[in-house]
């Protein structure tokens, strides 16, 4: 990964400084790098190589024993021999799988609502910019949401949907600070106070992904904290 810990030439100058020191080694561990994608398998195995040389040549020198783990989510699911005495099962405990070979349920959904609606008549525009262009005669459905809340501007102008009425329906114009605009032309039952899904059971954040061209991690944790959380226990 080359982000933070130890290179192999450093071992002899960390085990002096373990013995140097009375506080003890709890685990050891390193981060695959891309354990989900089967064209870097020999990285992979690369990497579980000198983890295990580098994590048995400290066991050998300490005089106690530690926790070793290497699997992240799709690490478990595609290299299950490199299971050590812990995985860390990471994303895929909010049901999101990078394999995309597990059934898993997710367990987070984000929901907004219309805030207005209003008639566009054919050749306007809408949003900043006037980046979004009215086709026909339209209806457009504010939505409780935008940018500083953790939904990606680049998911405007069609790129991104919703589910809205049982429907998945695009934005139109550019996504806004607090605000998304979507287009309801001929929905029906569909008002004002209206329950919007921006991601959840059958709108996969895979999906808002995908089309953010960006990762799941990413949209999950973009979620800002004036996005309210509501828990449920099982």
């Amino acid at each position: 990964m080359n982000r933070l810990g130890f290179e192999e030439q450093d071992l002899g100058e960390l085990c002096r400084m373990l013995d140097a020191n009375t506080f003890r080694v709890q685990s050891v561990f390193s981060h695959l790098v891309a354990s989900e994608d089967p064209g870097l398998d020999y990285f992979t195995q690369r990497q579980a190589e000198k983890f295990e040389r580098m994590s048995s040549q400290l066991k050998e020198r300490l005089p106690y024993s530690f926790l070793r783990h290497l699997l992240n989510t799709s690490g478990i699911v595609r290299h299950p021999g490199l299971q050590y005495d812990m995985v860390r099962t990471g994303i895929g405990l909010y049901g999101v799988d990078a394999t995309g070979t597990l059934d898993l349920r997710q367990v987070s959904t984000l929901r907004s609502a219309i805030a207005q609606i209003k008639e566009v008549a054919g050749g306007e525009s809408v949003s900043y910019g006037r980046s979004g262009k009215a086709e026909r005669d339209s209806r457009v459905a504010t939505i409780r949401l935008g940018y500083a809340d953790g939904y990606p501007r680049s998911l405007g102008n069609g790129r991104g949907k919703m589910l809205i009425g049982g429907r998945l329906l695009p934005t139109i114009g550019n996504i806004n600070m607090d605000m998304t605009m979507i287009d309801i032309t001929g929905v029906p039952d569909v008002d004002e106070g209206s329950p919007v899904v921006v991601f959840g059971k059958d709108l996969p954040v895979q999906q808002v992904a995908e089309w953010a061209g960006t990762i799941p991690y990413e949209i999950l944790t973009g979620l800002s904290q004036r996005v309210k959380r509501v828990y449920f226990r099982e």
